[in-house]
């Protein structure tokens, strides 16, 4: 999957990839940007694609390409989902930073949030959101939303903190924690375990609520701010 693109020169292009086996990968499409270049319309941010790299000494460099799912293209035709999909690809990148490191679980789960968002099975920010929160899970950051993050203890709870890693119980609950609603507690659990009938159901003031507790978790825990984040258009 190509996550993004940067211009090298008057007509190459640097590609950063996440792929099935061997996890992130930098490579040089020489002379893409041409009018010329078979290889221009196939090398979009957010498509799947078969390729073939010629190892170089700095970078692999890009010998064939063949598209597998151009979800660029209906993707990038569409603002909304344009910022999200920029906000599912640098959290991406960010979980799967040492190149060839094999990373097989966050591709597959990647690759299924794109492509639900480019056929638009559900509304974008659910998708990101459930994105995020398996993204975390899988990377070993897993939240908890039904017991106490801290002593177990069954709920359900009404506190919520991120640096605790979740939900917590009264008895455990340190002060300044949020208290969300119950009917959000129920997203939550929903978005994590891709429970869309439940999701789909939601009401539009829990998936607001939702969304600002996904995002301080994530930032929490990857200890920086996702800079694609803050321009996503929730919908």
């Amino acid at each position: 999957m190509v996550l993004r693109t940067h211009d090298l020169g008057e007509a190459d292009r640097i590609l950063t990839m996440l792929t099935r086996e061997h996890g992130l990968v930098r490579a040089v499409a020489k002379g893409v940007r041409r009018t010329s270049s078979k290889f221009g319309g196939r090398l979009e941010p957010f498509g799947v694609i078969d390729v073939q790299l010629y190892s170089g000494r700095n970078l692999d460099v890009v010998t064939q390409v063949d598209t597998l799912a151009p979800h660029g293209r209906s993707i990038m035709a569409d603002y909304g989902l344009y910022t999200t999909a920029t906000a599912m690809v640098e959290t991406a990148a960010r979980l799967t930073d040492v190149e060839h490191e094999p990373a097989t679980q966050q591709y597959l789960l990647l690759a299924g949030a794109l492509r639900a968002l480019a056929d638009r099975r559900h509304a974008s920010t659910l998708v990101l959101d459930s994105y995020l929160l398996r993204a975390l899970a899988v990377a070993g950051w897993a939240p908890t939303f039904a017991s106490c993050a801290r002593c177990g203890q069954d709920g359900p709870h009404r506190a919520f903190s991120a640096p605790m890693g979740g939900a917590l119980c009264t008895d455990c609950r340190p002060p300044g924690a949020a208290a969300p609603a119950p009917e959000t507690f129920l997203l939550l659990g929903a978005l994590l375990a891709g429970d869309w009938s439940v999701a789909d159901g939601s009401d539009e003031r829990h998936r607001r609520e939702s969304s600002g507790l996904v995002s301080v978790y994530l930032q929490w825990h990857m200890e920086r701010q996702l800079r694609s984040l803050r321009h996503v258009v929730r919908a």
